[in-house]
């Protein structure tokens, strides 16, 4: 039996956002299948306490080092990764976080989630920018294939690398079965929201572009002043930006910062939401959108990068930085149930195309291409 080992170092849970999702759920879509490979997990001792069903399902190896300092990580990766791979005598290696380390002792395959440091270069601090232009060619010049979670990402990776299309392939994100969520009653109670609110789960990013949002919603709360924004995702590198913009709007009383806040009640507020407003500039693919269609959510999005692909028809897509169509498209929400029963209708049908066990299925096929095996 052919042995995988997943690289997950680079995994500090709750700070890396949507790639932390992506990779946990083809993680669960591996888990339901029934496979000819052997499956080995490396990940930073956090692991254990964010995601216990995939700790206790698939055999994990912990790093010796801290989350704390990415520097740490990075050797451990180029070190302790590389001596454990070759104890366990592993086949392949999937480094799913972007990035192929220097040291290896087995066959790599890699995932890119995007390649934002190219477009939005300023978002980056000059070492980060210097060192993922320095190791990511790198690292998709050493792998056998290269995984992209879009279409969008598959393309940009492909021109901006300039690979062989043969060696990238899309492995999208995949959805768990709908599940009931806690009741109305419950998570209004439990956060403090009432009446109608319009949700954004977001780490406070530049590219993940609150400040628009809540120009719009400003705007909106002129016509509705009844409507509340609900914002949840950890604190990222323009929170102060954030929080002063809604102090100068004089909105702070509409808007409810939750912070991070777990899955499962995340799916109760989709459930609640007007709808999911999703107005970033750039994603590799967008799981929160998904995930709002998956629980017959409305969604308003942004028209840029990945989202597109992911939303369809499904929803209603807006320019990201026009401050006045987000006002109008949020209104319309607001003002026409027939509307957003159109969108949640329309979006828990798309959604029904991306499951997990899709996405590990695509997985799976890829790992047994890299190691020269077929199904």
């Amino acid at each position: 039996m052919k042995k995988v080992g997943i690289n997950l170092l680079w995994m500090v849970p709750g700070v890396v956002g949507g790639s932390e999702t992506y990779l946990a759920r083809l993680l669960y879509g591996l888990a339901e299948r029934s496979s000819e490979l052997d499956y080995t997990i490396f990940a930073l001792p956090q692991f254990k306490d964010a995601h216990p069903d995939l700790a206790k399902t698939f055999k994990t190896a912990y790093a010796p080092v801290s989350g704390s300092w990415k520097s740490f990580r990075v050797a451990g990766e180029n070190s302790w990764l590389a001596r454990e791979c070759r104890r366990r005598h592993i086949d392949l290696v999937h480094h799913a976080g972007g990035i192929v380390p220097m040291v290896r002792a087995a066959r790599p395959i890699l995932t890119i989630h995007d390649l934002q440091y190219l477009y939005y270069p300023e978002y980056f601090t000059r070492a980060k920018l210097s060192y993922l232009k320095r190791m990511v060619p790198r690292s998709c010049e050493t792998a056998r294939l290269v995984l992209t979670p879009s279409e969008f990402t598959r393309r940009t990776v492909i021109e901006r690398m300039n690979i062989d299309p043969e060696v990238v392939v899309v492995v999208p994100h995949g959805i768990s079965p709908r599940e009931s969520a806690d009741g109305e009653g419950n998570i209004r109670k439990r956060y403090g929201i009432e009446g109608r609110f319009f949700l954004y789960p977001a780490i406070t990013y530049p590219h993940k572009n609150h400040l628009v949002l809540i120009e719009a919603f400003a705007r909106t709360l002129k016509v509705h002043s009844d409507v509340t924004l609900v914002l949840t995702g950890a604190k990222g590198s323009i929170e102060v930006k954030v929080a002063k913009s809604v102090r100068e709007l004089g909105i702070e009383s509409n808007v409810r910062r939750l912070g991070y806040i777990p899955s499962h009640d995340l799916d109760a507020l989709y459930d609640e939401a007007v709808a999911l407003t999703f107005p970033s500039r750039f994603e590799g693919f967008g799981a929160p959108v998904l995930e709002a269609m998956a629980r017959g959510c409305p969604v308003i999005a942004a028209d840029a990068t990945a989202l597109p692909e992911v939303v369809g028809d499904s929803g209603c897509l807006v320019s990201p930085d026009n401050a006045e169509q987000w006002h109008q498209a949020m209104l319309e929400l607001v003002e026409n149930p027939e509307d957003r029963e159109r969108y949640a209708k329309a979006g828990l049908a798309r959604a029904g195309d991306f499951t997990w066990r899709r996405s590990a299925d695509i997985l799976e096929k890829a790992y047994l291409h890299a190691l020269g095996t077929t199904l």
